[in-house]
């Protein structure tokens, strides 16, 4: 019997999987700290800072990516 552990995925860390993002990259090229992004990948209901929103944003718009707030958080 094989087990098959999938990963609970926020819209923004399904997104990122999808792109072949890592969370560090993320991280590096937003500012925003490694661990807010893990959080935002993972929990569903956790919502990012309105700043920390805009610079996860603004640099995914930077790297060819059209995507709004709209698209992971309410």
């Amino acid at each position: 019997m094989v087990l098959s552990f999938k990963r609970q995925r926020s819209k923004f860390g399904k997104f990122l999987d999808k792109n072949s993002i890592q969370q560090q990259e993320i991280s590096k090229i937003s500012g925003v700290s490694r661990s807010v992004v893990s959080r935002l990948s993972i929990e569903k209901d956790y919502n990012p800072t309105v700043r920390n929103a805009n610079k996860i944003i603004k640099s995914l718009r930077k790297e060819g990516y059209n995507v709004d707030l709209d698209d992971f958080w309410t």
